[in-house]
C-alpha cells in the first residue's frame, strides 16, 4: 500500500466553512472556502463539507492518510457525534457517519470529529507556536472563551468530553449572568462581548474616552480593541481588566496541570499584549512560583489557516504519521 502523507481538514464555522489539504510537515497544498447553509439545515452543510473534501482529494499529490473536521461545538469525538453546535443550531447530529455514507466505506477509519478548539491546540503543537511541548493549553478569547487540553503530548477530552472548558470557572459569584445560567463566568468577565458590555456601561457613566465618536448601538467589541490598540485609555483598562480575569482562571490551571505553554487565540487575543501582559501578570501573582514560571503564554501564530490546519491534525494525533 502506499504511503499516505496528506491530510484533509474541514473547519466548520457559523459563516464559513474553510478546508486544506497539508502535508507531514504543515505545508498547505490546496485550500477550499466556502459560505456555510446554516438556513438549510445539517444535511446541506454536510453536503458541502463532502464537496470539499471531494476537491481536496482530487488535488492531492498523493495519498490521504484522513480527514479532520472541527467544529465550534460540544461534541462526542468517540462517535463523530455533534452534540451541540448553537452557531449551527444542531443538536445530536452524527457528523461522521453522515460523511462517511458520501464518501464510501473506505473512508470508515479515516474520519475524525473534534471540537475546534481541540483542534487548534494540536495545530499549535504540531505547527505552530507550541511546536515540541507535550504540556499545552490553547485558549480562544473571542465571542465566548474555550480551550483545548493536551497533557504529555496527547489530547485530553475528560470523563464526558468536556475538559478544558474554562470560559465556564466562576470567578465572581455575584458578577454578570453567563449563558450557561451560571453568574460571573469567565465568559462573561473577559470575553469580547464582556468588555463590550462594560465599554458601554462607561459611557453611560460619562467617562471620557474616543469610543464616544460611535454610536453605541453600532459598537462592537472591535471597536474597543481599535481604540486600545490606538492608545484609548478606557479601552485599554477594559483589556486589561479581561487580561486579569483570564489571568486569574489559568492561575488555577496552572497549579492543576503545570503546562508548559498557554497559546491565547480568538478575536479578542488580536490585540497582543496589552492582553497578554496582564495574563502573565496575573499568573505570576497567583501561581506557585514554580508553575507560573514554567507556564509560558504566547500567542497563536496560524492565522486564518489555523482552524482547517488544527482539523486536519486530528489526523495525524489519532491515526499516526502514516500507514
Amino acid at each position: 500500500m502506499a504511503v499516505r502523507k496528506y491530510a484533509i481538514g474541514i473547519d466548520i464555522g457559523g459563516t464559513k466553512t474553510a478546508g486544506v489539504l497539508i502535508d507531514r510537515d504543515g505545508n498547505i497544498h490546496a485550500r477550499v472556502k466556502r459560505p456555510t447553509p446554516v438556513r438549510d439545515g445539517p444535511n446541506a452543510t454536510i453536503d458541502l463539507v463532502s464537496e470539499c473534501i471531494r476537491e481536496l482529494e482530487a488535488g492531492s499529490p498523493g495519498g490521504v492518510a484522513g480527514i479532520g473536521i472541527g467544529v465550534a461545538a460540544m461534541t462526542d469525538s468517540r462517535r463523530g457525534v455533534v452534540i451541540l453546535a448553537s452557531n449551527l443550531k444542531w443538536e445530536n447530529v452524527p457528523l461522521r457517519d453522515e460523511v462517511i455514507k458520501r464518501l464510501g466505506d473506505e473512508w470508515a477509519e479515516r474520519v475524525w470529529v473534534d471540537k475546534d478548539t481541540n483542534a487548534a491546540a494540536l495545530a499549535e503543537m504540531f505547527y505552530g507556536v507550541a511546536r515540541g511541548a507535550r504540556h499545552v493549553l490553547y485558549v480562544t478569547i473571542g465571542t465566548g472563551i474555550g480551550g483545548g487540553m493536551i497533557l504529555d503530548g496527547r489530547l485530553y477530552h475528560g470523563a464526558t468530553e468536556g475538559a478544558g472548558d474554562i470560559g465556564h470557572l466562576v470567578l465572581e459569584p455575584e458578577g454578570p449572568q453567563c449563558g450557561c445560567g451560571k453568574r460571573g463566568c469567565l465568559e462573561a468577565l473577559a470575553s469580547g462581548p464582556a468588555i463590550l458590555r462594560e465599554a458601554l456601561a462607561a459611557l453611560d457613566r460619562g467617562e471620557e474616552t474616543s469610543l464616544r465618536q460611535f454610536d453605541p448601538q453600532d459598537m462592537t467589541a472591535e471597536h474597543v480593541a481599535m481604540a486600545a490598540l490606538n492608545g484609548d485609555e478606557l479601552a485599554r483598562k477594559l483589556f486589561t481588566r479581561a487580561g486579569q480575569y483570564i489571568g486569574a482562571a489559568l492561575a488555577y490551571y496552572a497549579d492543576i496541570n503545570n503546562p508548559e505553554m498557554i497559546v491565547l487565540g480568538g478575536g479578542v487575543s488580536a490585540v497582543g499584549d496589552l492582553l497578554a501582559a496582564p495574563i502573565r501578570e496575573t499568573i505570576r501573582q497567583r501561581a506557585l512560583p514554580g508553575n507560573a514560571e514554567a507556564a509560558k503564554v504566547v500567542l497563536a501564530g496560524l492565522g486564518q489557516d489555523s482552524g482547517a490546519i488544527g482539523a486536519a491534525s486530528l489526523v495525524w494525533h489519532n491515526a499516526g504519521k502514516g500507514d
